[in-house]
């Protein structure tokens, strides 16, 4: 028996799964990537039990997972003036033709002279974004993706720079609600970082009655990485703390050194002269 896990473009589960090996051999993953549009199909149809789409999404029926968030650049032809800039404002891409359904990208639709004027022309023929991205290197016009995405596609006659207005994106794992099995619980355990022991267990909980941004979500990363697991604690941290609880303790069970208020054995003490200091009568 397998289990199968889906994956929008952009993301990368190649950490998880491969912990997943490691703990459970006995179930063989089957792990592909899928479209935008299928990322929730997939879901209904039986083709994966768990899906890591991008949000939004019709979460209908499913339950939800937010992972991380991605931060969206703009990608334009290598000599575009953004190449000058650190990040870019959407206020300098207003009179920029983009490569997208407007609607996509709903902050610069908004701002854009080419759809307030109506001067808008069609896209031309693209496929992919392999293609979408050889019309951005040719100068044609520009687009607006998940950083994860320009990543993925990038290329050397391209350049692309953070869009600082424009909403960041969610990364989110989604499965159907009356399809939550242990596997479902153990590789949610492995996304957030849990331990083989702590995974069946705290897992369960936090699953069952999961939906959309119910359950914490980890760090942010913007580049399609799964976010780092908090840091365990090394060995020289315990070898430190308990070398200092012995140095403690050791100093607790020390008697405390008496001051000395007798003389010692043998030796007089000189004895105050009462005269000493005042005239003699003749």
């Amino acid at each position: 028996m397998s289990f199968s896990i889906a994956f929008v473009a952009g993301v990368t589960p190649t950490k998880w799964t491969r912990i997943w090996g490691d703990r459970r051999p006995d179930v063989p993953l089957t792990v592909f990537r899928t479209e935008t549009a299928e990322q929730i199909a997939v879901l209904h149809d039986g083709r994966a039990e768990l899906s890591l789409v991008r949000l939004p999404i019709d979460d209908t029926n499913l339950s939800v997972i937010n992972l991380y968030r991605e931060i969206p650049v703009v990608v334009a032809s290598k000599d575009h003036p953004i190449e000058q800039a650190e990040t870019v404002l959407l206020a300098d891409l207003a009179g920029e033709h983009l490569l997208q359904n407007p609607d996509d990208v709903p902050e610069w639709r908004d701002l854009a002279d080419e759809v307030r004027d109506g001067t808008r022309w069609p896209l031309p023929p693209m496929r992919d974004l392999d293609e979408a991205m050889e019309q951005v290197a040719a100068g044609v016009g520009i687009i607006i993706v998940p950083h994860s995405i320009a990543r993925l596609y990038g290329r050397k006659d391209v350049v692309s720079r953070p869009v600082t207005d424009v909403a960041d994106t969610q990364i989110a794992l989604a499965w159907l609600t009356r399809e939550t099995t242990d596997d479902i619980k153990e590789f949610i355990g492995i996304v957030r970082g849990r331990s083989k022991a702590s995974s069946r267990t705290d897992t369960g909980k936090a699953a069952d009655g999961a939906t959309s941004a119910e359950v914490e979500e980890a760090p942010a990363r913007s580049d399609g990485r799964p976010p780092k697991p908090p840091r365990k604690p090394r060995k020289t941290d315990k070898a430190k703390a308990a070398a200092k609880a012995i140095r403690v303790a050791a100093a607790k069970a020390k008697p405390a050194v008496r001051k000395k208020t007798e003389s010692s054995p043998g030796r007089t003490r000189p004895t105050k002269n009462p005269n000493k200091g005042k005239s003699r009568g003749r």
